[in-house]
């Protein structure tokens, strides 16, 4: 049973720090969003890997070349150069998290089916449907990802949608950010939740109540879930994760507390 939190990055223009060493005192977990953008260095994933300690937690996206270009076809060669990549990582890697483009709908299931049962079972995977009907109907894609051991990856998005914009940042994310439907339902033992609140600290806290209910009950049933805080300018993110774990474990004890954070550190090199 463990719980895993983090943000979207780990640094930040507001943020006292520019390191991922840092990072890692704050958060013991964090969304690998810039290699969707491309596969990075082998090296420079080894400098991650030195940076962190053993229970912090990558949840790793796989590149756009493989679910948004190729749309999980013809993908053997790009796939092979991201694991050989992200090898330095070893057990750092919680899961590898292929979202899929807004246009991969119920449709393409034998697609996704096909892709998951070819890839191999050294790493958990996960993932993330941007298509509505999805939700609608989940019976189809929950068997798909069953039958590969594969999680389903929810962006709850409603406690931001709950109302207009108040901020420069909640309005540019207002056209960014997808309206998924609410989805609480884990299909693996390590289920990851991605949630959006506001950047009125309030606002988010109370609307990820019910996620601090669901995860507390996961960790009871013996799950270790992981679990990403964002907001629209994700200032005060790391805080705000701290505050979920916080909450969590107040309803279960037994959950070990997040160690003491540093508040600033050296410039990286990556």
């Amino acid at each position: 049973m463990r719980l895993h939190v983090g943000c979207a990055q780990w640094t930040h223009k507001a943020w006292p720090w520019d390191r991922l060493q840092t990072y890692a005192t704050w958060c013991n977990a964090v969304e690998g969003n810039t290699t969707f953008y491309a596969t990075p260095k082998r090296e420079t994933v080894a400098n991650w890997a030195a940076q962190t300690g053993d229970d912090f937690r990558f949840v790793l996206k796989l590149p756009r070349t493989i679910t948004h270009e190729h749309r999980l076809r013809d993908t053997a060669v790009a796939l092979r150069e991201f694991l050989r990549a992200v090898e330095p990582l070893g057990a750092r890697t919680e899961t590898l998290w292929i979202q899929l483009p807004g246009s991969f709908g119920p449709a393409d299931l034998p697609v996704l089916a096909r892709f998951l049962h070819g890839l191999p079972t050294d790493f958990r995977y996960a993932v993330e449907v941007r298509d509505a009907a999805f939700f609608t109907a989940p019976r189809e894609l929950s068997a798909v990802l069953e039958s590969a051991g594969a999680e389903w990856i929810p962006f709850d998005t409603t406690e931001f949608f709950a109302s207009p914009p108040t901020s420069a940042a909640e309005r540019d994310a207002w056209t960014k950010k997808p309206r998924m439907p609410l989805r609480m339902t884990a299909l693996t033992d390590h289920p990851i939740v991605r949630y959006l609140g506001r950047d009125d600290d309030s606002r988010t806290v109370a609307g990820w109540q019910r996620w601090v209910t669901q995860v507390a009950e996961w960790l009871r049933e013996g799950r270790s879930p992981t679990v990403f805080i964002h907001t629209p300018d994700n200032v005060a993110a790391p805080e705000l994760a701290r505050r979920f774990h916080a909450a969590v474990r107040a309803l279960v004890p037994s959950l070990p507390a997040l160690g003491e954070p540093e508040q600033s550190g050296p410039a990286t090199l990556f």
